[in-house]
């Protein structure tokens, strides 16, 4: 057999024997030594964790340790496999007749299950333990797990179950409850770099310190991915292998570059900073990845101005680290905020646009705009500390009296009603009215207001909207209205108003029109109300102070202490007087 033939990928050449070449699982391989010490050994294991951490790899060390029987044929369980007796070789060979690993993606049926609980039966071949390893186990159907549940919970004493999984919240309670549970953490990066250095010096390889960081950092602490990215980057390099390299193999941009490109934009430079990310593009650089860079280098920023100590990370260059507590420290935590939200959104706008590189312009540029603005604490401050601008004298309102001219002579019936209208026994919110005597019936509506809650109590909104904005009242008694129409009323208002009155209140109303003497309508009444709330807002120094830095700022909408003390009434719960309380005496 040649070399070429025999090589084997570094994941799978230096994929850990036993519990002492695990890295990063020191907490679970104590856990695990200390069970298989006190002979107390679980029926069932599920290991959690991201891809590459030795889910499955922990799952045959497991295996081979409940199975070794030493180089002299009689050891007893052990979390120190030998890994020459034959139940060792079998079991990292994956030829164990005992030790059955199965696919959960691939058989993920009640059928397939079904051979398990059949099989389980049956005592080991050669082994201690029957074993069943299987792999990805959220995969299973309901009914497979369903289907699996009672053996688990009771299986002979002669077989374990293993499992891994990548997504343990897929996996049901009712199974986790079963198992003895392990979650794989992430390694560290400088575990990772050490692991790296000790695979590279076994291989006889040379490769740069910062090109091991730029590996454990795209790795992301799978130790599978940081192997297989050394194995390709080994070969990439043809000799040593450098961090100008590994970056080309990766994809990635120049960090140095990424932070003077982030410092192009913190200045406001939009020319040098578009000029420099056409650079990274034009040397290869993916703008998905510029812009994945500036998102970790500004998240990185923010964590060290709050924790200065994330300085210290062994993946990170001296050089870098100085710049980075350098922008710490000048950069507030609002501005950084503000450019991980821009950040984020320009991500996905780059992931969907059908030009990934105009799409990252148009975030640089958008960046490099939002640079210089103030936050809004710094904005209110200065729009305090702006002079009040001279106020133009007010113009004389027309139309004579203060109080609207027509309005101050006409009937009290205009304005609001100080006492809540009396209910009529029989009467006023029936659809038809009971005939009643008029001089009573027509006692519960003595001011015009009233009539408007008459309608709107019977919903006719139609109506509402034509007596609030066509009808100008020029007397009112009740059961007699006059009024004056405006030019868009409908001509048979007066009919119309004068027969739902008769009919929601069983007495006979006299509606007429009028030539003069009207009022201005509620609508206008109401919209001058508004009006004067809007002036006043507009003539506050700090509104206008806004309007000279913002010209084109508009008031949408006032709220007033009564409408928000209204608004909060209406929310609040209503409190509970007498609530019965069990424990009282009675």
């Amino acid at each position: 057999m040649s070399d070429a033939t025999a090589y084997r990928v570094l994941a799978r050449k230096y994929r850990p024997e036993t519990f002492a070449d695990l890295v990063g699982q020191e907490a679970m391989v104590r856990t695990l030594k200390n069970a298989f010490d006190a002979d107390r050994i679980a029926q069932a294991f599920i290991m959690t964790g991201i891809r590459g951490t030795g889910k499955t790899t922990t799952a045959r060390i497991i295996a081979k340790g409940m199975n070794c029987i030493g180089a002299d044929g009689s050891s007893g369980p052990t979390t120190d496999p030998c890994g020459v007796c034959e139940h060792c070789t079998a079991i990292m060979e994956g030829r164990h007749v005992d030790v059955i690993e199965m696919d959960a993606a691939s058989n993920t049926g009640v059928g397939n299950i079904r051979e398990i609980i059949d099989s389980v039966h049956y005592r080991a071949a050669s082994a201690r333990y029957k074993v069943y390893i299987i792999d990805e186990v959220h995969m299973l159907s309901t009914g497979a797990f369903n289907a699996l549940l009672k053996t688990l919970e009771e299986p002979p004493e002669h077989v374990k179950f293993i499992f891994a999984t990548t997504e343990i919240r897929k996996v049901p309670v009712t199974v986790l409850s079963r198992c003895q549970r392990f979650d794989l953490r992430r390694i560290e990066p400088e575990v990772m770099i050490a692991l790296l250095k000790k695979i590279a010096g076994a291989e006889n390889a040379e490769i740069a310190d910062d090109a091991l960081a730029l590996i454990t950092r795209a790795a992301e602490g799978s130790a599978r991915d940081a192997t297989s990215l050394l194995d390709q980057a080994i070969s990439h390099g043809a000799g040593e292998t450098t961090a100008v390299q590994v970056r080309a193999m990766l994809g990635l941009a120049d960090r140095s570059r990424v932070m003077d490109l982030l410092d192009m934009i913190l200045r406001g430079d939009a020319a040098s900073a578009l000029t420099e990310i056409g650079s990274q593009y034009a040397e290869g650089a993916d703008p998905m990845a510029v812009l994945r860079d500036l998102a970790e280098i500004t998240h990185w920023v923010s964590v060290v101005k709050i924790t200065p100590d994330a300085a210290e990370d062994p993946t990170i260059s001296p050089e870098e680290r100085d710049r980075g507590t350098a922008m710490a420290e000048a950069l507030p935590i609002r501005v950084l905020t503000r450019f991980w939200q821009m950040l984020l959104k320009a991500l996905e706008e780059v992931a969907s646009a059908p030009n990934a590189m105009m799409a990252a312009e148009m975030a640089i540029i958008r960046l490099t705009h939002v640079a210089d603005l103030p936050t809004p604490g710094e904005l209110v401050k200065k729009l305090q500390n702006t002079p009040v601008p001279t106020a133009p004298p007010a113009a004389p309102q027309g139309g004579g009296a203060p109080n609207g001219g027509g309005s101050a002579g006409g009937p009290q019936a205009m304005q609001p009603a100080q006492t809540q209208m009396a209910g009529a026994p029989n009467g006023a919110g029936q659809t038809t009215a009971l005939a009643q005597e008029p001089a009573s019936a027509l006692a519960h509506y003595p001011t015009f207001e009233h009539v408007l809650e008459l309608i709107r109590h019977n919903r006719d909104v139609k109506l509402l909207v034509e007596v609030e904005t066509s009808l100008q009242l020029a007397a009112y008694q009740p059961g007699r209205i006059e009024f004056v129409p405006t030019d868009t009323a409908p001509l048979d208002l007066a009919q119309r108003l004068g027969n739902k009155l008769q009919l929601w209140t069983g007495t006979r109303w006299a509606v007429s029109v009028v030539n003069s003497g009207g009022a201005p309508t509620i609508a206008s009444l109401r919209d001058a109300k508004e009006n004067a709330l809007r002036a006043d807002a507009e003539a506050h120094p700090l509104m206008q102070a806004v309007m000279v830095q913002f010209p084109r700022a508009k008031i949408t909408a006032i709220r007033t202490p009564e409408d928000i003390a209204a608004a909060a009434v209406n929310e609040a719960l209503p409190e509970v007087e007498d609530e019965w309380d069990p424990f009282e005496d009675s």
